[in-house]
């Protein structure tokens, strides 16, 4: 019996990690499922089926409609906020947004103010080129091109008028 035990023991060896205390558990309590199911009992799984589609459709509903929410009126295509720079006069950070429809190789950038009503805020500037002009045919990005793009599209915003109110 006990050179039974050793060769099962051997060949199904389950390592954890001993400083991660969910691995440990995690271990334990999968060979405890393995104890009882090879006593004869039968996984029973329409509770934890019950739990993960509940579990599915209110993360969902709930989550999603709130992300939704946030994306529609916050976010809308953004893809950085900032806060003003350091020693900077303004008192607005930037909110960076992009477009790039599909089946289409135009991508639109767009620098705005993130405080728009601000009085510190500058008009919004954007360009829109092809994609193609910033990748190698091998698909690799062209780093000094899309910089430079990017850069003298900041210069732009940083360069136009204050509004007058």
């Amino acid at each position: 019996m006990q050179e039974k035990k050793a060769e099962t023991g051997s060949k199904n060896a389950k390592k954890a990690n001993l400083l991660d205390h969910h691995s440990i558990k995690n271990i334990l309590d999968e060979s405890v499922s393995e104890i009882v199911t090879s006593r004869g009992y039968i996984e029973d799984v329409r509770m934890s089926n019950v739990r993960l589609l509940l579990g599915t459709i209110i993360i969902y509903v709930v989550f999603n409609g709130l992300l939704q929410l946030i994306i529609y009126a916050k976010e809308k295509h953004a893809i950085l906020f900032t806060y003003p720079p350091a020693g900077s006069v303004t008192s607005t950070g930037l909110v960076v947004s992009s477009k790039f429809p599909r089946f289409s190789d135009l991508y639109t950038l767009t620098i705005a103010s993130a405080d728009p009503k601000s009085i510190s805020a500058g008009k919004p500037v954007e360009f829109t080129k092809s994609v193609t002009q910033w990748f190698t045919k091998d698909g690799i990005l062209v780093e000094g091109l899309f910089w430079k793009d990017v850069e003298a599209l900041i210069n732009d915003y940083a360069a136009e008028p204050k509004k007058k109110k």
